[in-house]
């Protein structure tokens, strides 16, 4: 008798280092112009495909739902498999940092799945996340464009807040609307909104900057902020973070 051994793989974060928005199709997509890299923050997925089913554990795993709305759960039935996963959640929710969109491209990669435009019409990052390293992401996020690596130095703080991605991109919308030229005024043009949609992202801003004197951007539709380079300052600035990280790219 054949025993299948449960693998254990990694979900790397991504972090959003620009962010343009180029048009909204028909249908309510927004377009993208990105450049995306991956993090050594990562979640771990141990996976036994003779069983089903979804556990989770880790600083970040309360909350998260284990059910057919998981992303995981999505990403096993559009490769048609089953397997029984467990999570051990170590990338923030809500973060911008796209672990939820990491766990299914993992997912997606163990189960032989490589169609881009297909995972991209259940969550923007999960085609980048498919690929990974450095890259250029366009369309709804299945057109990615990798790019040669270069060495970064990125300092992340993730405040205990979360942002809805949706409803970061509908106040977009709003802005865009009402002050069409502002909506083109960050390396993030999704900051404002994100701002708009959870104010106190404000007052993190401003401790980062304070402590660092270098204005942070925002990561996505937030709630994590970046600076470029190693600001050791910040952990003692920001020790009510969910999390304060400083690493290398590529790690």
């Amino acid at each position: 008798m054949i025993t299948i051994q449960p693998i254990t793989i990694q979900a790397s974060a991504k972090l959003t280092l620009s962010l343009r928005i180029t048009g909204v199709r028909p249908d309510g997509y927004h377009l993208i112009d990105a450049e995306m890299v991956s993090l050594a923050l990562a979640d771990t997925l141990t996976i036994d495909p003779t069983g089903m089913g979804l556990s989770a554990d880790g600083p970040f795993s309360a909350g998260m739902p284990l059910d057919d709305t998981n992303l995981v759960a999505k990403a096993l039935a559009l490769a048609g498999r089953n397997a029984r996963v467990h999570i051990h959640k170590a990338i923030p929710h809500g973060g911008g940092l796209g672990g939820g969109s990491a766990d299914a491209a993992a997912m997606l990669r163990w189960a032989g799945f490589a169609d881009l435009v297909a995972a991209s019409r259940f969550g923007a990052d999960i085609a980048f996340c498919m690929i990974g390293g450095l890259a250029r992401v366009r369309g709804i996020g299945e057109v990615i464009e990798p790019l040669p690596f270069r060495k970064l130095d990125v300092t992340l703080v993730i405040p205990p807040l979360s942002v809805s991605t949706p409803a970061a991109y509908r106040a977009w919308d709003e802005l865009a609307a009402s002050h069409p030229a502002n909506a083109h005024e960050s390396i993030n043009e999704l900051e404002a909104a994100a701002l708009a949609v959870e104010p106190r992202l404000v007052a993190w801003r401003n401790r980062i900057t304070d402590a660092s004197g270098l204005v942070p951007t925002l990561a996505g539709s937030g709630a994590t902020w970046f600076l470029l380079g190693h600001h050791p300052e910040l952990v003692s600035a920001c020790a009510d973070a969910r999390v304060v990280l400083t690493h290398t790219v590529p790690a």
